[in-house]
């Protein structure tokens, strides 16, 4: 259910952000946006640095590879707006829309490493089942996967699920494809902050 309060909920100070974002990027600010800023307190900014950390943070992962995951999970979901930015965001990230395309077309034959594919697999298991068990590991394990990097892939998952069942929840906008390119290079210069 699309509320209201996303579009005139916050500070005045944050609307005044806001005209000047669209005015310097020529592109709506997206409904992500205006969710994380409606209530920073309380969602916002402790979202903001799960998401961070999850996306940005230490890894061995690239920065490329973690936005596949979160364009998988979201589609797994089947999050339009999500997928739509994490597909766009992925694929400036790696230089390759090709590549992105083709691991979320079928994984199974995309251009990609056996690691991320086992990882892509069990997180794509996870968040259309809401289990993985040892065996799943095991197999993710022994496609040379560290724990650290498992570790660091769910916590991709758990960012995406929220945020994806919250975008679907709030009916966010999908705009047109340059809005999210504008977001891609956005969130590949700053982040998630």
């Amino acid at each position: 259910m699309r509320l209201s309060i996303l579009d005139r909920g916050q500070t005045i100070g944050t609307r005044a952000l806001f005209a000047f974002i669209r005015a310097v990027s020529r592109q709506p600010v997206l409904d992500v946006v205006k969710m994380a800023a409606y209530r920073p307190d309380f969602y916002g900014r402790l979202m903001q640095a799960v998401t961070h950390e999850a996306m940005r943070g230490p890894s061995t992962w690239s920065v490329g590879d973690r936005e596949l995951m979160a364009a998988v999970v979201s589609k797994a979901n089947e999050c339009e707006f999500c997928v739509n930015a994490h597909t766009a965001t992925a694929a400036r990230a790696y230089g390759d829309g090709v590549k992105v395309a083709a691991a979320l077309s079928n994984l199974e034959t995309a251009p990609i490493e056996e690691p991320l594919r086992v990882t892509l697999r069990m997180l794509r298991t996870l968040t259309r089942e809401h289990t993985v068990g040892p065996d799943d590991m095991r197999t993710v394990l022994a496609a040379g996967v560290s724990r650290t990097q498992i570790e660091d892939a769910l916590a991709v998952c758990f960012a995406f699920n929220v945020v994806n069942r919250l975008a679907d929840a709030f009916e966010f906008f999908v705009p047109e494809p340059d809005a999210f390119e504008a977001g891609a290079k956005y969130l590949l210069t700053r982040g998630y902050r």
